[in-house]
C-alpha cells in the first residue's frame, strides 16, 4: 500500500511506523510483527473485543501511552491496516484474495456483534456464503489464500466449506455456477465465443470434456489438494475424473513426470500466483502423497503414469514403502506396460544401466496376482481405456512378449551380471511362452555383448530356453550360431530333425486324403498342425519337394510305358511290312535313326480294311491317346 502523507484524515507511514492523521492526537500504539501503529483507543475498543480486554488487563505507567503487542496476528501488517480502516469507518475492498486473512483476523480480535452491530466477523461470514461459495474462481482463490493461515482457516471451517463447494461444482454443469467457465454448450455464439446475458464476451470454449477443472485445482497446496480429493471420493465423483485430476496435479508439480507421459505439454494455468515452486524435499513428500491418493484401478495411461512415478521416486529417493507400493500397482497391470516404461535407470551404487531388481519384483507381483481380478477403468474412458480392436490375448502371453523385448534391450549392457539376466528370464512360468524365439534373441544379444563368459556360464544361461519351442528359422539360426555352446547346438539340431521328420510325416499324411486334414487337425495331431502353420515358409518348401518327387516317379513310369507301346507298334509295322516293301526310309527313334522297309500301302490297306483306318492313322491315334493320358496324369498335381 502506498503511503498517504500530509493528509488531514487518513493513514500514512514513515519507515516501520503507521500513523492516522486526525484532529485528535493518538493515544495507543499497537505492534504487529515489527511494525508500530499509532492509533486511537475508542475506534479500536468499540469494535475489537480482544483489544478492549487487553487494555483492561494492562498495567501501564501513568502518563505513558498504552502499548499492545498482537503476537502471531493473521495476515500480518497488511491485514491489520484493513482492520484499522474498518474500525475508523473508512471504506475498504473485501476480495477473495484477502478475505481469509480478514476473516481470521476478525475472529482473532473478537470482532463479534457484542462489540458493535454489523461487525466485521458477521460481514465476513456473509461475504463467504453470498459471494465466494457461489463462484468457482473465487472459491479457488479463497482456498489458495488459506495456505498462509491454514490452521486458523480450518478452525473457522473456511477450508471445509470451500472444498465442499468445489467438489460439488466439479461434477456439475459449469454454466450453472459462475462466469467465465470452461465450457458452455448452448450459450455459444455463432462465431464460437461465449454469450453472457446475450452479450458476446469474446471468451472461447476451452474444452467440452469433463477434465476442464484439472488444471484449476492443481494450483492449491498438497494438503488442501489431498483434502479435496478425499471429499470428492466421499461425494461419489467418477473415479476416472479423480485419477485424472491426481495425475494432472503430479505432472504439473513433478517435472520428472513430464518426460515419461504423452500429454504433459499443458502447464498449470495459474488463477493467481501464490508461493514458489516446490523444492526437492517438497517434491518427495508430494510424490508419496500422490501415490497414497491413487485408486486401485487398471488402465493403459494409468500404468504409464505409475511407471513414470516409480522412475521419479528413484530420482527423489522416496521411501522404500512408496516404491514397493508403486511396484505392486504396476505388477497388477503389467500386461498394459511398455518396454520404454520398464527401462528404469539405475540410481544405485552398482554399474548397471537399468534397475533390473525393480523389474524382477514387478514381474513377481504380476505372477502372484495372476488370476486375481482388478477393476479396470470405464471402457468409455479415452484416457484410461485399453486398446480397442486388438486381438484377444492372455495377460501372461503379453507379459512374456514384453519381458523378452525388455531382455533384448538390456542385454547389450556389458555390466549386467549373468545371474541377474538369467533370473529375470526365468521369472515367468514355462506356460507363459508358446514360442521361445524372443527369449532366444535376447540370450543371443547378451552373449554377443559378453564374449568373455565361460562355457559353463553360457550353458547355464541357455538352459532358460526350451528348444522344442523354437521355430524352424530360430533353429536354423541357432545351428549356425558360434556364440552358443556345442552341447546346445547339438540339442538344437536334434529337435530340428525331430520337427522336420514330424512335419514331413504330416505332409505325407495330408497328401493321401485332403478331407482327412481337417479331422486330423481336430484330433491327436492338433499340436503338430499348429506348429506347422506357424512355419508356413518351411512347410511350403517341403510340400513342393514332395510333389516334385511324386511327379518325377510318375513321369518315369509313363515314359517306360510309352517306350513299351512304341516298341509294340513298331513290331506291328514290321510284321505288316515283311510281305512286300519298296524303297527304305528313315524312322526316327530317340537319338539317331534306323533303316526300315516301307510298307506296301496296297497290302497294308487290304489287310486293314476291317479296321476302317490306315496304319498311319492307327499309330497317330494311339500316340495321341497316350499323350493325352500323360498330360492328365500331370494335371492332378
Amino acid at each position: 500500500m502506498a503511503p498517504i502523507k500530509h493528509k488531514s484524515y487518513g493513514f500514512y507511514h514513515e519507515g516501520n511506523e503507521w500513523f492516522f492523521s486526525a484532529a485528535l492526537p493518538t493515544d495507543i500504539t499497537v505492534q504487529v510483527d515489527e511494525t508500530l501503529f499509532h492509533l486511537h483507543k475508542f475506534p479500536l475498543v468499540s469494535k475489537c473485543g480482544k483489544i478492549a480486554k487487553m487494555l483492561e488487563e494492562s498495567h501501564d505507567n501513568p502518563g505513558e501511552l498504552p502499548h499492545i503487542n498482537l503476537f502471531a496476528f493473521p495476515g500480518g501488517t497488511e491485514t491489520f491496516i484493513i482492520i484499522a480502516k474498518f474500525c475508523y469507518g473508512i471504506k475498504f475492498e473485501l476480495a477473495p484474495t484477502n478475505f481469509v486473512a480478514v476473516y481470521c483476523a476478525a475472529d482473532y480480535l473478537e470482532m463479534t456483534e457484542g462489540y458493535g452491530e454489523d461487525n466485521l466477523l458477521a460481514k465476513s461470514e456473509a461475504f463467504l456464503h453470498r459471494t465466494i461459495l457461489r463462484s468457482w474462481k473465487d472459491c479457488l482463490l479463497c482456498l489458495q489464500s488459506c495456505e498462509a493461515v491454514l490452521i486458523k482457516s480450518e478452525e473457522l471451517q473456511i477450508v471445509n466449506k470451500c472444498v465442499n463447494a468445489i467438489s460439488m461444482m466439479a461434477c456439475t454443469d459449469p454454466s450453472l455456477f459462475g462466469w467465465p467457465m470452461m465450457m458452455y454448450g448452448s450459450l455459444q455464439s455463432p462465431g464460437g465465443s461465449i454469450l453472457w446475458n446475450g452479450i458476446n464476451t469474446g471468451a472461447r470454449i476451452r474444452s467440452s470434456q469433463s477434465d476442464w477443472w484439472f488444471d484449476d485445482i492443481s494450483c492449491i497446496s498438497i494438503p488442501l489438494f489431498e483434502k479435496l480429493i478425499n471429499v470428492m471420493k466421499a461425494r461419489g465423483v467418477r473415479i476416472e475424473s479423480i485419477a485424472g485430476a491426481i495425475m494432472n496435479y503430479g505432472k504439473n508439480h513433478l517435472p520428472g513426470l513430464s518426460r515419461w507421459h504423452a500429454d504433459l505439454g499443458n502447464s498449470c494455468r495459474k488463477i493467481s500466483s501464490f508461493g514458489l515452486p516446490p523444492s526437492s524435499v517438497d517434491q518427495k513428500e508430494l510424490l508419496e502423497c500422490i501415490e497414497s491418493l491413487l485408486p486401485e484401478k487398471k488402465g493403459r495411461s494409468f500404468c504409464q503414469f505409475l511407471m513414470g512415478a516409480l522412475r521419479v521416486a528413484n530420482i527423489l529417493h522416496a521411501s522404500q514403502s512408496c516404491k514397493e507400493r508403486l511396484e505392486r500397482r504396476i505388477g497388477m497391470q503389467l500386461d498394459l506396460a511398455t518396454i520404454d516404461g520398464l527401462l528404469i535407470p539405475s540410481y544405485s551404487d552398482s554399474d548397471d544401466l537399468y534397475d533390473t531388481d525393480s523389474v524382477e519384483r514387478i514381474v513377481q507381483h504380476f505372477v502372484s496376482c495372476e488370476g486375481k481380478s482388478i477393476t479396470a477403468f470405464s471402457p468409455s474412458s479415452i484416457e484410461f481405456g485399453t486398446d480397442v480392436g486388438s486381438p484377444p490375448s492372455s495377460p501372461s502371453k503379453k507379459v512374456a512378449k514384453l519381458l523378452d523385448g525388455y531382455l533384448a534391450e538390456i542385454g547389450s549392457d556389458v555390466n549386467l551380471k549373468v545371474e541377474k539376466f538369467r533370473a529375470l528370464a526365468a521369472s515367468l512360468p514355462e506356460s507363459s511362452r508358446s514360442f521361445h524365439d524372443g527369449l532366444y534373441r535376447a540370450v543371443d544379444i547378451y552373449l554377443k555383448a559378453h564374449p568373455w563368459l565361460s562355457e559353463r556360464e553360457r550353458e547355464q544361461l541357455c538352459n532358460v530356453i526350451s528348444y522344442q519351442k523354437l521355430s524352424m528359422d530360430a533353429c536354423t539360426h541357432a545351428a549356425h550360431n558360434n556364440r552358443l555352446p556345442l552341447r546346445v547346438v547339438v540339442q538344437v539340431l536334434f529337435f530340428e530333425q525331430l520337427q522336420l521328420r514330424n512335419a514331413v510325416a504330416s505332409c505325407y499324411h495330408a497328401s493321401d486324403n485332403d478331407n482327412d486334414i481337417a479331422a486330423t487337425a481336430e484330433g491327436t495331431d492338433n499340436l503338430m498342425t499348429g506348429r506347422i502353420m506357424q512355419r508356413d515358409s518351411w512347410v511350403s518348401v517341403v510340400r513342393e519337394n514332395h510333389v516334385l518327387r511324386v511327379d518325377m516317379e510318375k513321369m518315369r513310369s509313363r515314359v517306360g510305358e510309352l517306350e513299351q507301346e512304341f516298341g509294340s507298334i513298331k513290331h506291328e509295322i514290321a510284321k505288316l511290312g515283311r510281305s512286300s516293301f519298296s524303297t527304305p526310309r528313315l524312322v526316327s527313334k530317340g537319338i539317331g535313326c534306323k533303316l526300315l522297309p516301307v510298307v506296301n500301302t496296297q497290302q497294308a490297306g487290304a489287310s486293314l480294311e476291317t479296321t476302317g483306318r490306315s496304319p498311319r492313322q492307327s499309330i497317330e491315334r494311339t500316340l495321341q491317346s497316350r499323350h493325352s493320358r500323360h498330360r492328365k496324369s500331370f494335371s492332378l498335381f
